[in-house]
C-alpha cells in the first residue's frame, strides 16, 4: 500500500492529473495487432468560402463558360451565349441578363462592377443613380454612351442585396467579360472602381492606389491602355473625392486625343 501511494505521490509531482484508462497498461507486453495507438489525425480542414461550390461543378460552370464564350464570334453570338449560359448562382437569383450599353465601335471600353437594383430590373448596366452620374463624368470628356463608348460589367447578374461576387460567381464570368473585351476591341480601357481592378487585371491593391495610373491590357496582339478610377457609387457618397475622378478622366481624354479617337462636342446648357 505504501509503494502505491508513494507511486502516485511521484506522479502528482511530475504532473500526470488524469487516468487514462479504468484498467493499468501492462507496457512490457506486446501491442495487439489490430488496435492502434492511437487514430490517426485528420488533416487541417481549408478556410470555408462561401458559398461552398463543389469544386467539380465550379470547374464545370468555367468550363461551360469558356466553351460557350470561345465560339462566339460577334457580340451579339456572346450575349445569346451568356443568357443561355446557367453556370453561374446569381443568374437565379436575378430577373434580367445585363450585358451591356453604348456603342462597341467607339472604342472606349468601361468596365464596372455587378448590376444593382436598377439595372437588374431594367436589363442594361449604369442605369440608376451611379449611372446618371456616370454619364456626366463621361460628357465632361466627349464620350457619350449613345455615340462613342460602351459599358459592361465584370458581372453580369446583381448578387443578392447588392454584395461583393464571391469568387466562384467571378470565375464563372470572367470567360464572358474576357471575350466581350475581345470582340468590342477596343483602343482604351476604364475601370471602374476596384473590384473590376481586381478581376481584370488581377491587382488587388486598393483603387486609391491604382486610379489615375496608366495600366495595359493585352487584346490579340496589341496592348490597350488602361486606366482605374473611382466607381460612380462610390462618388456618390464621397463626393470630396470627384476632384480625383476628374483628374483620372482628364488622363483618358488626353489619351484619346493621342490615338484620335473622336470626342462629342460639349452640350450646352
Amino acid at each position: 500500500m505504501n509503494d502505491t501511494l508513494s507511486t502516485l505521490n511521484w506522479l502528482v509531482e511530475a504532473g500526470a492529473d488524469e487516468a487514462i484508462a479504468e484498467e493499468p497498461v501492462n507496457r512490457l507486453t506486446a501491442k495487439p495487432a489490430v488496435q492502434p495507438l492511437q487514430a490517426p489525425v485528420p488533416p487541417r480542414a481549408a478556410p470555408a468560402r462561401a458559398p461552398a461550390i463543389p469544386a467539380v461543378i465550379e470547374g464545370d460552370a468555367v468550363g461551360g463558360a469558356m466553351a460557350a464564350a470561345t465560339a462566339a464570334t460577334t457580340l451579339a453570338e456572346l450575349q445569346a451565349a451568356l443568357e443561355a449560359f446557367d453556370g453561374c448562382p446569381l443568374k437565379r437569383t436575378a430577373t434580367n441578363t445585363v450585358f451591356a450599353d453604348g456603342v462597341a465601335s467607339g472604342r472606349v471600353l468601361l468596365i464596372g462592377e455587378a448590376p444593382g437594383r436598377d439595372e437588374d430590373r431594367v436589363g442594361k448596366p449604369f442605369v440608376g443613380r451611379a449611372g446618371q452620374l456616370l454619364d456626366k463624368m463621361l460628357a465632361s470628356i466627349g464620350l457619350d454612351r449613345n455615340t462613342n463608348a460602351y459599358i459592361t460589367n465584370v458581372i453580369n447578374w446583381r448578387p443578392p442585396d447588392n454584395r461583393d461576387p464571391t469568387p466562384e460567381e467571378a470565375a464563372a464570368c470572367l470567360p464572358f467579360l474576357r471575350r466581350h473585351i475581345e470582340l468590342a476591341d477596343p483602343q482604351v480601357i476604364i475601370l471602374l472602381g476596384a473590384v473590376a481592378a481586381r478581376h481584370v487585371v488581377g491587382i488587388s491593391d486598393g483603387i486609391m492606389k491604382l486610379r489615375g495610373r496608366w495600366l495595359e491590357y493585352r487584346v490579340g496582339d496589341r496592348m490597350v491602355p488602361l486606366m482605374p478610377t473611382l466607381h460612380p457609387a462610390y462618388l456618390l457618397r464621397q463626393p470630396a473625392h470627384k476632384k480625383l475622378a476628374w483628374r483620372d478622366l482628364q488622363a483618358v481624354r488626353d489619351k484619346m486625343q493621342t490615338l484620335g479617337l473622336p470626342a462629342v462636342a460639349a452640350r450646352s446648357n
